[in-house]
């Protein structure tokens, strides 16, 4: 028997985190950054869908007015409305910053918008650390974006462990079927992770590998990556490895390491697809790129970008989203998510 395959959605989203170290956007060009340029890494070398911008270390001090937007989310609005995306949502918790721009025709298939935040520095009061999302219905399916900047230094892993399952426990929505992070059927992690590399290799001898090109021999050492295979943190989560250089710590307006740090793999972006969660349906986020933007010399960090194309395909049965989102969010009829995170072993 032949099975006809329809496609309710056929996105091409693309993520970006940048730790901006306090600095304004001023005069900034946004244009290479968000591939704005006519090159894109999206089928048909097309521009985005979406866009879901996080930054770190947004600068406090230039938001006076509580009802106007951070001056990087009026910037970014300023290079994405030239191609006339709109912003959906954005939410700021102290310098952690996330926000979402779409092109018009998604607007209609996007519901049940809601942002959450989590403080974790300073024992979860002052918010320096922490974790800002915003989760959706997007063409039916259960969406959260997250944005984190996780605590620093080289000794920190355990306070980073902690970071995370206190983003995990404290996210809660009011959406049905949805209340934590993990009970979406698409979640995209990213931020200023601040893992780095375990072992004592100095800081001259990591430059060395990295202009050797000896990123594996590194990415053996690298702390998220240790983490995920031992289930202590982020092992629901997927992550392709960087094929790039470590994104901190760079001289300002340089692409020179500052060795005051041993360069790390700060910067990352993680997702998770619950494929198969629904009858007749199949869910996909295949990851299209993954890359830093060394052009940039703003902060001591690299923004870091990946594509996905996020894809939502009925089997035999043909759905609208309207319908999907019915049997995702509607009354009675969502599925419990099998996988919680309580899964990781923390320790």
């Amino acid at each position: 028997m032949s099975v006809s395959t329809s496609v309710i959605a056929d996105l091409c989203i693309y993520l970006l985190t940048w730790n901006v170290g306090t600095h304004s956007p001023k005069d900034l060009s946004l244009t290479s950054m968000l591939e704005l340029n006519g090159t894109t890494n999206c089928p048909q070398n097309k521009i985005p869908d979406i866009y879901v911008i996080g930054m770190q270390e947004v600068s406090t001090k230039q938001v006076l007015n509580i009802f106007q937007d951070d001056p990087w989310v009026l910037k970014l609005a300023a290079a994405l409305s030239r191609h006339e995306y709109v912003k959906v949502e954005s939410k700021q918790l102290q310098g952690i910053l996330i926000t979402m721009f779409a092109q018009p025709k998604h607007i209609p298939h996007m519901k049940d918008i809601e942002t959450d935040e989590t403080r974790t520095g300073w024992g979860g009061v002052w918010g320096n650390k922490g974790a800002v999302s915003i989760r959706l219905s997007l063409y039916g399916t259960g969406a959260v974006f997250v944005c984190s900047h996780l605590a620093a230094h080289d000794a920190k892993l355990k306070e980073r462990i902690e970071d995370y399952h206190q983003i995990v426990d404290n996210h809660k929505y009011h959406v049905k079927g949805y209340p934590r992070i993990f009970d979406h059927d698409f979640v995209f992690w990213f931020g200023d992770l601040n893992f780095r590399l375990s072992g004592d290799m100095s800081a001259w001898d990591v430059r060395n590998a990295v202009e050797n090109g000896r990123y594996d021999e590194l990415l053996k050492l690298d702390q998220l990556s240790l983490l995920r295979e031992s289930g202590n943190a982020f092992s629901l989560l997927q992550e392709e490895l960087p094929t790039f250089a470590p994104t901190f710590k760079f001289i300002e307006g340089s692409n020179e390491y500052d060795l005051k740090r041993r360069p790390a793999w700060c910067d990352r972006i993680l997702h998770r697809v619950q494929a198969n969660s629904y009858p007749s349906i199949t869910l996909s986020a295949e990851q299209l790129s993954y890359q830093s933007k060394m052009d940039y010399t703003l902060s001591d960090h690299k923004p870091v970008a990946a594509t996905f194309s996020y894809k939502i395909e009925s089997h035999n049965l043909s759905y609208t989203d309207e319908e999907l989102h019915e049997m995702t969010h509607g009354v009675g009829t969502t599925m419990s998510n099998p996988f919680k995170a309580e899964l990781e072993s923390f320790q």
